[in-house]
């Protein structure tokens, strides 16, 4: 639990640190329902970018647990020198490329002319500092995997408590609107990343990074087998940008903007119980990767099946809080009636935009399945078997929401009182 406790305290915080945000930016006067809706816009790119980020720290800090129950320091330094330098890599082109077609991607990603400006104020400004997130949340990924969980969870607690106070200032006192929430983000992770690289730089712990600009050589090598352990973690949060991209368009097309800031809420409250599961993912992998490197099976099995039932749990809890009260949560992000009130979409129907909003017990039923599904993709990558953590969440945990969503989400379905597809149909069927 010295493991557990930290990690689900970080994670929690670190979804704080994403709904801090959207809270403030739901209250702009006056701009605020359009404000938030280009925040939501902007989830699709974070996924993305957060793909990527996974892609190099969970390869690595896997490694680095099982290296680190093997005794081989040096082996675990060449690790996170490769982790150290594939951020910088990876961050700098992904924000590159990025911004110089920012608005397009945007569009496609469901902004409108109302929303694009907030969206890109935001993005524009957190693509700047993508280099720095990359490597902050690598690096605390690395404090907790080398025996560190407490370290790394007071690096979290502090970046969510200097936004929360940073953020109105920005916001409102410096009337920066978005771009304030913005700046403020990535002013506290670049805090965060001094006090993290000092620890790293520092040649009196086991694991640190080296004093001479030479030694920082990419090793092709261990770069791969990194890269093909986060392999799984990233090709699951691509399809969860695919997926919003998705759903983005067709509640812009059917729904408007205020559509897509209602789901952007949902995906916030979501996320809150999904990243208390996260933690549990956290503190599991460097346990069950120190024990599979030592060779202790048996406590490999028990932490899993621990961390199954946990989070299972949790993300039951979820589902039954998102039921229960939906409006009292979903107020905490506007206050204007017309961003937590009924959506009016093109047949005049009237959505209640809580937490089941767009679709029912589809959209928040699902948190429940999240503990049993997730969790054996993860044990594979503790395990540095890459094949298997690879192959088992790309093609089967995140395929079936992909496969549905598709054309679910490109031939939508009628509310039963509305006639108006069929009678199209119809008339186009009379024509000559």
């Amino acid at each position: 639990m010295q493991y557990a406790v930290p990690a689900i305290i970080a994670m929690t915080a670190s979804s704080l640190y994403n709904m801090v945000d959207s809270i403030f930016i739901g209250h702009i006067p006056g701009v605020g329902h359009y404000a938030i809706s280009g925040l939501a816009v902007t989830f699709p790119l974070m996924n993305l970018s957060t793909a990527l980020g996974t892609l190099v720290g969970v390869g690595a800090s896997t490694m680095l647990s099982v290296l680190l129950g093997q005794r081989n320091y040096k082996a675990a330094g060449k690790v996170l020198t490769n982790e150290f330098l594939l951020n910088i890599i990876i961050g700098l082109i992904f924000s590159a490329v990025t911004i110089a077609f920012l608005s397009p991607i945007l569009c496609f990603f469901g902004a409108s002319e109302n929303t694009l400006p907030y969206a890109r104020d935001y993005m524009f400004i957190i693509l700047l500092g993508n280099v720095v997130t990359h490597l902050y949340f690598g690096l605390n990924n690395v404090i907790r995997a080398s025996g560190h969980p407490k370290m790394a969870m007071g690096l979290t607690i502090f970046t969510v408590l200097f936004n929360t106070v940073l953020d109105p200032i920005f916001i409102f006192g410096f009337g920066m609107g978005i771009k304030g929430a913005a700046l403020a983000t990535v002013i506290c992770q670049c805090i965060a990343l001094a006090y993290t690289l000092r620890f790293f730089f520092d040649q009196n712990n086991f694991l640190h990074l080296p004093a001479r600009l030479k030694d920082f050589r990419l090793d092709m090598k261990v770069a791969m087998d990194s890269l093909t352990i986060g392999m799984g973690p990233f090709l699951m949060n691509s399809a969860s940008c695919i997926v919003t991209m998705l759903i983005n368009q067709q509640l812009l097309k059917y729904g408007g903007d205020l559509a897509i800031g209602a789901y952007g809420i949902v995906n916030r409250i979501s996320f809150l119980f999904i990243m208390v599961n996260m933690g549990f993912n956290q503190g599991m992998q460097p346990i069950a990767g120190y024990n599979f490197g030592a060779r202790k099976y048996t406590r490999v099995k028990e932490v899993y099946r621990l961390t199954v039932i946990c989070a299972t749990a949790v993300t039951s809890l979820g589902f039954i809080v998102s039921e229960a009260i939906p409006g009292p949560a979903v107020s905490v992000f506007t206050s204007e009636p017309e961003g937590i009130g009924c959506q009016r979409i093109e047949n005049d129907e009237h959505l209640p935009s809580d937490s089941r909003f767009p679709d029912g017990l589809h959209q928040s039923f699902p948190m429940s399945r999240n503990g049993p599904q997730v969790h054996p993709a993860l044990s594979f990558q503790a395990a540095s078997l890459p094949g298997a953590a690879d192959l088992f969440p790309a093609c089967i945990l995140r395929s079936h929401r992909c496969m549905a969503l598709v054309p679910d989400c490109r031939f939508p379905g009628h509310h039963p009182d509305d006639h108006t597809g069929s009678q199209t149909h119809t008339e186009t069927e009379a024509s000559p």
